[in-house]
């Protein structure tokens, strides 16, 4: 499983073989520059999974309910679940789940959409930077997860996505559930695995958390090509002559009008201004 919050980038996924794509709450950091993800709204979140599950017409799509629905309570996600299933063609939703929210799982499940609950870290909790911290790492801690993760299941939970764990916490939980387990810097004992795209490309202003592979640097090939388009603008190289479009010859049996006046243009011959964009 990717983040995805483009078309473009869903139908590289597609593509390549990527099994499932996330339109994360994540974006609030990564694309919108806020400090958390709260801020995201539910508009915009379902505009963006419609043109990723447009990319990405075959691939398991997970829209990830974001902080205004959850704050809602149960109408709330059931009715953001619908927006992000029925319209946006999603196949699933996951939300941010602590003990106290059972009742929302709950809710999505008899409603019948296939609900992801999200434990360990959970990010719209999180209210700066120094807060992303790991979760689970303690026998007692780990006693509580597994507690949490059986009843999200037996609430209806179809996956669980456990964020910045342990490996042993993942391991109790997977051992303790009938369901598929993803994690997100959970280990290998996951039974599949999610980071952030743009972390995963080196493709943006912060740090990857540490459990994220860094597997290109697009960010230094954005920066190079700009700073090469404004290198060649600056010293004239850009346009040159091969960026440019050329006047059309004027034919002899339409140079003129049977009025006197100038003829020819594109409009007369059939052509459209869009016809030689290429």
């Amino acid at each position: 499983m990717l983040t995805a919050y483009d078309y473009p980038t869903a139908a590289i996924a597609e593509e390549v073989g990527v099994h499932s794509l996330l339109v994360g709450d994540s974006m609030g950091t990564v694309l919108l520059g806020h400090p958390n993800t709260r801020a995201v709204p539910l508009d915009l979140m379902i505009i963006l999974a419609e043109a990723v599950r447009r990319g990405a017409p075959s691939v398991y799509l997970v829209g990830d309910l974001p902080y205004e629905a959850i704050a809602g309570g149960a109408d709330s996600v059931v009715s953001a679940a619908r927006r992000f299933c029925e319209h946006a063609g999603c196949d699933a939703v996951k939300l941010e789940t602590g003990p106290e929210d059972v009742h929302l799982v709950s809710a999505l499940s008899r409603a019948g959409f296939q609900t992801i609950a999200h434990l360990g870290l959970r990010p719209q909790q999180v209210m700066s930077p120094d807060g992303y911290r790991a979760q689970a790492r303690d026998a007692a801690s780990i006693a509580a997860l597994v507690t949490d993760a059986r009843n999200m299941v037996a609430a209806g939970a179809a996956m669980l996505l456990l964020e910045a764990v342990p490996n042993e916490a993942s391991q109790a939980v997977v051992s303790a559930v009938g369901v598929p387990v993803i994690g997100c810097g959970a280990g290998p004992a996951c039974d599949g695995h999610v980071v952030v795209t743009h972390d995963m490309l080196g493709f943006g202003p912060t740090r990857p958390p540490r459990f994220v592979p860094v597997l290109a640097q697009v960010g230094a090939v954005c920066r190079e090509a700009m700073r090469r388009y404004v290198e060649d603008i600056v010293s004239g190289r850009y346009p040159g002559p091969e960026h440019g479009y050329r006047m059309r010859a004027a034919s002899p049996s339409t140079s003129e009008s049977p009025q006197g006046q100038p003829g020819g243009t594109s409009a007369q011959s059939g052509d459209s201004p869009q016809a030689d964009v290429g």
